[in-house]
């Protein structure tokens, strides 16, 4: 005779208090998880993230010493060069050259070179990256952009507050708000689409660097007047929290999002999620990698 479960009422709350009971336990555990899994990748990957923070911050000080040099009224180059297309010009030389020289530097090829929130989200949409790297590198990047342009703050003072000068921070054209989100979607989405394309080819891998070092340089020369040129959530976060200037931030943030989730998906669906080899921009040397690598796995890199 099949005996049958009798659900009291007494026997109901019962089972509703050892629920209760029971539930602070299980979410209890996955926290435990979760923290556990932060913790063992600062613990293994600590080095690559302050490695982006210097590298983030470095950049940041370039361009506000730059800023300063081709800006400042007193600065002997503004009075030498009047021409403001030119100085754009030597900025986006400046700056493109910052990069490259980052990105082929022994930190660079050790963190990735990153450099940017938007290009490590990309990469942990590709599967390149793991979810704790690519939130300690994003914290990371914040962080050190902010630190960047307090030294020079620290080192400029009043010369970086200047009108002229500002911080460094990007700012929106004369033609809007608007035509500056889709100016920003439309270059990172070919800074992206360069990078994927050039940095999964075993051929040209190694012009990686170089390539996007270049797109720096002409998207400063030509673009800028009309988004500021960015490209980068904590590059723009950097100047404005140093100058307490708001305007036009929330642009920075969404715009290379979605411009290079776009070309990242662009890419996937020509060529497929396993034609991305790594997240690294320059993985020349011998430095370790700490992405899910496909130079660690040969048979599954394309071939060219």
């Amino acid at each position: 005779m099949r005996s049958e479960f009798q659900c009291t009422p007494a026997t109901a709350v019962r089972l509703f208090a050892a629920q209760l009971l029971a539930e602070p336990v299980a979410a209890q555990a996955k926290i435990g998880h979760w923290t556990d899994n932060a913790k063992q990748a600062f613990t293994q990957h600590w080095p690559e993230y302050m490695i982006e923070a210097l590298c983030i911050g470095t950049f940041m000080i370039s361009a506000c010493a730059f800023s300063a040099l081709l800006e400042h009224p007193a600065s002997p180059v503004r009075t030498r060069v009047m021409n403001t297309d030119v100085r754009r010009f030597l900025a986006g030389l400046a700056m493109g050259t910052t990069a490259i020289l980052l990105i082929y530097s022994p930190l660079g090829q050790r963190s990735g070179a990153h450099m940017n929130p938007a290009t490590t989200l990309t990469f942990y949409r590709l599967g390149k990256v793991e979810r704790w790297d690519a939130v300690f590198y994003m914290l990371w990047q914040f962080a050190g952009g902010v630190l960047g342009v307090l030294v020079s703050f620290a080192l400029m003072g009043a010369t970086l507050a200047h009108r002229k000068v500002n911080f460094a921070i990007t700012r929106p054209g004369e033609r809007g708000e608007a035509v500056a989100f889709v100016s920003e979607v439309l270059i990172t989405f070919l800074l992206m689409t360069v990078i994927l394309n050039v940095s999964n080819s075993h051929k040209y891998a190694r012009f990686t660097g170089l390539a996007a070092g270049t797109m720096v340089m002409l998207f400063i020369t030509f673009e800028a007047p009309i988004s500021g040129m960015s490209m980068n959530p904590a590059r723009s976060f950097a100047s404005d929290f140093v100058g307490m200037q708001w305007p036009g931030l929330w642009i920075y943030f969404a715009a290379p999002v979605l411009g290079m989730l776009s070309a990242a998906e662009v890419f996937v669906r020509k060529r497929g999620i396993r034609s991305v080899i790594c997240a690294k921009l320059n993985h020349s040397g011998t430095a370790r990698c700490i992405f899910r690598c496909g130079y660690m796995m040969p048979a599954q890199a394309p071939g060219d």
